[in-house]
């Protein structure tokens, strides 16, 4: 017979609790995560004519990507507050959307991927919310971690 799986975020009794990193150590950890904002040709048109009614979009999605980066454990119940050396929010603008990337870096106990995936999705959610008058057939979809490393 097997025992049961040990759940890091759970306690004894079941109940969710904050992971204790306090043992481990401090290392330079990196997380790169993807996504995309699938949309209409014209809105990508618009965009690269900076016509867009709501302005310059990937500045202000870039700037809401690090933000959100940074508040990702005011988000994200049991997350560790993490003091990010770097953030970084990328877009790819292709003829039927856009492509984010976000890196995320420090030196810490902890991995930083939840940092990378919440600065691509709100930077994501930014994207749709200025682009959503011109274009209402968007969707965001493949967010995931596309590379994690420690040192």
């Amino acid at each position: 017979m097997t025992s049961p799986r040990k759940f890091s975020h759970l306690d004894s009794t079941g109940g969710a609790r904050m992971v204790d990193v306090g043992a481990k150590p401090d290392q330079q950890r990196t997380a790169v995560a993807e996504g995309r904002l699938a949309c209409s040709p014209r809105t990508i048109q618009l965009l690269r004519d900076r016509a867009l009614p709501k302005g310059d979009v990937l500045t202000v999605a870039k700037i809401a990507g690090i933000q959100a980066a940074k508040s990702t454990a005011q988000l994200i119940p049991l997350c560790h507050p993490l003091a990010l050396s770097h953030v970084d929010v990328e877009f790819s603008v292709e003829d039927d959307g856009i492509g984010i990337r976000a890196t995320a870096r420090l030196t810490a106990k902890t991995g930083v991927e939840m940092e990378a995936l919440t600065a691509v999705s709100v930077a994501a959610l930014t994207l749709y919310d200025m682009c959503k008058a011109v274009d209402k057939a968007m969707s965001i979809g493949g967010i995931r971690v596309v590379k994690k490393t420690k040192q």
